[in-house]
């Protein structure tokens, strides 16, 4: 921080100073001479005055604990390393369009460590889409980051900033794993030294700095990820209250085809210019498909300025037990004799209806008539919500929603009169009946018979109309899935090993494979090393029967496998997006081999990174498993055959390397975050003009590119068409 004798300094301007004779001017106690500097200058005076010859960082590790961590990493790899996490604030003064004054405040959970402060040139020989305070602060971080052995979580940055540096938030997130958080400075209610300056404006540059690491710090909970808001009525504010700006449209647009992008704007200024209003309502805000999904098209929409926005209803205890076994019956996993009673359908029934009265359709409510506020295009998803279907139709016929089943449905069970899975779709039925499309998984088992198929679409089938409808998985540069550096890896792996460790659980480093695929690699003599099971994953808040599936895995392993168990990980993780990423990126192989699944975007996530999938033969994954290219495909329970691809890709480079470049390319756009994008704006622009879909089982993503002008081309990479 500066001196006592730094900040008398601040108040030394004479006149009406430019930023030169700033410079040398005589100090003086007197401030009131600021008043005729100009406010928009007085930040940038200030910051010449107290650091006319700048500031470096001044703290550095210790070079015996450097030396230590160094051994370490190099004796038992980079997952080793002990980083110490902090936060950082950043801030800018400007004389002009030419010339910047940046200074970077280092801070831990309380308080200010080090400091820097270095005037930057802003024009000059720039290249094309240059900026160079978003590269001169990224420089610094990554540096310190480095010499100070650290990784920083979150980084405040004050909103104006944006505007000059428009790349710096976004190469935060994408160089340096660094979540950026947009704050606007406090000015009113403080007294201020001078009646027409701010409280803000009097700040030297390092102060402003240090305030806004000290605000980002109130963003992240205790597993360093930024906050979870859940605002009025139940809205989703996603990215930490909207605060936390990761992307811009230039990233979002450069992670799909021109096409896919065109198809999807020339919806976006359709809905912008009606002033189309979209709501989405789910049971839970994270944790889930269809929770991340939903993040990412909030994100996107947000930029776009589409009005869109996401409402969960407040927890009640209980009804997630309740909505789980609905889960379970409707996948045929649960037991043949479990049913759902009367008295807990009544409990789903009323938690509905009381988050709909209080929340919802009261005045300014998004399921009031859109005369009123309320949206015009409403989806609902999944099964824990059609509740609200008869309450939106009874109040408004004519308003189109769109039911998103996002599940495997054992439709041949359901079919089946007095089966659990009949019983309990007869129950859903009753509500799912009077909306206007029913959107599904392109898989047409996932179909009960009663569900006419005029209603059917495919990555969203049409109800009355069945949409196919694929999920996605998030923007390719969110946290499950952008690339990490190797210091960011070795954080989040060091991260993950703390965790094994406190549940006494091997570290870094599905089990019946695994076991034949040890003892076959046992007979290739030359393969003394074998590669470590890792069984992981962070579940959602709604499911409750985590716990039960992690105890069964450790009895089965711990009672037939013992011999296995320093080299298998089992792990329920606290909700992190880029330690999942970490373990996906740091993998050699993956393996999903549920028996029952919908579509399970976490194969599309792993083939974007170049890991061949080994997977079953069931749900949606065969539309992104292509066997023999990019990964197998086997039947449920066929363990044997897990093994033996897994001993040929471990022992076979060349079979390794054709496999992994070629899953980098065969993930289509419609599992993106654009091309999911693409489709809900299309549906939301067609109804909400009027123009009810008539699919006839067709995907949804089609239509859209068919209506954008823009079909598909021969040889375009999209998803297998049934």
């Amino acid at each position: 921080m500066p001196t006592s004798n730094q900040h008398s300094s601040l108040l030394a301007v004479k006149g009406d100073a430019s930023p030169s004779d700033s410079e040398s001017s005589v100090p003086s106690r007197d401030p009131t001479p600021l008043r005729k500097t100009p406010r928009s200058l007085r930040p940038y005076v200030y910051a010449l005055m107290a650091f006319k010859h700048g500031q470096s960082f001044q703290r550095k590790s210790s070079a015996h604990r450097t030396r230590r961590v160094s051994e370490v990493v190099q004796k038992e790899g980079k997952f080793a390393a002990a980083l110490t996490t902090l936060y950082t604030g950043i801030a800018a003064a400007f004389s002009d369009s030419h010339t910047a004054v940046v200074a970077i405040a280092i801070h831990d959970n309380t308080y200010l460590l080090d400091f820097s402060v270095k005037t930057i040139e802003l024009n000059g020989n720039l290249k094309p889409g240059e900026d160079r305070i978003a590269d001169y602060v990224v420089e610094e971080l990554g540096r310190y980051e480095r010499e100070n052995l650290s990784k920083f979580i979150g980084a405040g940055v004050p909103h104006d900033l944006l505007k000059r540096s428009p790349k710096l938030c976004s190469k935060l997130w994408l160089d340096l794993d660094i979540v950026p958080i947009s704050i606007t400075p406090q000015v009113e209610g403080h007294e201020s030294v001078l009646k027409d300056a701010s409280y803000w404006e009097l700040k030297c540059i390092d102060e402003q700095a240090d305030s806004m690491a000290r605000k980002c710090i109130m963003h992240f909970g205790p597993s360093l990820a930024p906050l979870q808001q859940v605002g009025y009525r139940g809205i989703v504010e996603v990215d930490s209250g909207f605060q936390a700006r990761i992307l811009s449209l230039d990233d979002f647009q450069g992670s799909c085809a021109p096409q896919t992008w065109e198809a999807m704007m020339k919806f976006v200024h359709s809905l912008k210019e009606k002033g189309t209003k979209i709501a989405f309502f789910s049971s839970t805000p994270q944790g889930g498909g269809v929770a991340l999904m939903r993040h990412a098209l909030v994100r996107l929409a947000r930029l776009l300025k589409v009005d869109l926005t996401w409402y969960v209803p407040k927890p009640r205890p209980g009804v997630f037990r309740i909505t789980k076994t609905i889960h379970n019956i409707l996948q045929g996993v649960a037991k043949p004799t479990e049913f759902i009673s009367a008295e807990d359908k009544q409990v789903l029934v009323s938690w509905i209806e009381d988050n709909a009265k209080r929340y919802w359709l009261s005045p300014g409510g998004p399921l009031r008539h859109p005369a009123e506020g309320g949206a015009d295009v409403i989806i609902i998803d999944d099964p824990q919500m059609p509740g609200l279907i008869p309450m939106i139709k009874n109040l408004t016929p004519d308003r189109p929603v769109l039911y998103r089943s996002h599940i495997q449905i054992r439709s041949d069970l359901a079919n089946k009169e007095g089966t659990p899975q009949a019983d309990v779709w007869k129950f859903l039925w009753s509500n799912i009946k009077r909306a206007d499309m029913f959107i599904s998984h392109p898989i047409p088992a996932f179909v009960p018979a009663n569900v006419p198929r005029s209603k059917i679409g495919t990555p969203l089938q049409r109800l009355p109309r069945v949409y196919k409808y694929p999920a996605n998985f998030n923007s390719r540069l969110d946290g499950l899935n952008k690339d990490l550096s190797d210091w960011d890896q070795a954080y989040y792996g060091h991260l993950y090993n703390e965790q094994c460790h406190q549940l006494r659980m091997e570290s870094r480093d599905v089990i019946e494979s695994y076991a034949e695929f040890r003892h076959l690699l046992a007979k290739h003599s030359r393969f003394a090393e074998a590669p470590q099971l890792v069984i992981c994953g962070n579940g959602s808040v709604d499911d409750p029967d985590g716990t039960i599936i992690y105890d069964q895995t450790m009895s089965h392993l711990e009672s037939k496998y013992p011999h296995l168990l320093a080299d298998i990980s089992v792990m329920r993780l606290a909700p992190n997006d880029q330690l999942l990423n970490t373990l996906l990126s740091a993998s050699h192989i993956v393996l999903q081999l549920s028996t029952r699944e919908g579509f399970e975007v976490k194969v599309s996530e792993a083939l974007h990174k170049g890991k061949p999938v080994i997977a079953t033969n069931c749900g949606g994954i065969p539309l992104q498993v292509q066997n023999n290219k990019n990964g197998y495909l086997v039947d449920p329970g066929d363990w044997s055959a897990v093994a033996g691809h897994l001993l040929d890709l471990w022992t076979d480079d060349k079979l390794y390397n054709k496999m992994s470049a070629y899953a980098k390319v065969s993930v289509s756009d419609e599992v993106g975050t654009v091309g999911n994008a693409l489709s809900w704006f299309y549906l939301a622009d067609m109804w909400s003009n009027g123009k009810p879909l008539l699919p006839n089982e067709k995907w949804v993503n089609d239509l859209a590119r068919e209506e954008a002008g823009l079909p598909y081309l021969e040889g375009e990479n999209r998803l297998p068409r049934f």
